[in-house]
């Protein structure tokens, strides 16, 4: 049922911003499906926290993400995470806790696939 509160919070989405915040969408999952890439090997949930979609393994939240008029953004749900990828970050506007990005160029895989790492690698030296 979760799922299905994502799927019509993104069908409520205007494009161009609908289509961009399903490539984040699908980039998240395939990060945490990979065997590779996911840092715990758990399958991820998908539901509405504080209004915005989000990612959750185990019911940690690993990753957000909303549409907004005039940018999108993804929510790290952790404010350290940010901080530890400054270097991929330039040209982005960011704050502790918000990625912006433009409503119609999607974040690129390996981004997201480092986004993504980085908390797993947050929730699992924190223990959240």
């Amino acid at each position: 049922m979760a799922r299905d509160e994502v799927d019509a919070y993104l069908a409520a989405v205007p494009e161009p911003q609908r289509g961009t915040l399903m490539i984040v969408r699908a980039r998240i999952l395939d990060v945490l499906h990979d065997p590779e890439d996911s840092l715990t090997g758990r399958q991820p949930e998908e539901c509405i926290t504080y209004g915005i979609p989000t990612v959750k393994v185990e019911g940690r939240s690993i990753a957000g993400y909303a549409a907004y008029t005039r940018h999108c953004s993804y929510f790290p749900m952790s404010g350290a995470v940010l901080g530890k990828l400054e270097a991929e970050l330039v040209g982005y506007i960011t704050s502790r806790g918000t990625l912006r990005f433009a409503v119609d160029a999607p974040l690129s895989a390996e981004l997201v696939r480092q986004l993504v790492r980085a908390r797993q690698q947050d929730v699992l030296a924190r223990g959240r």
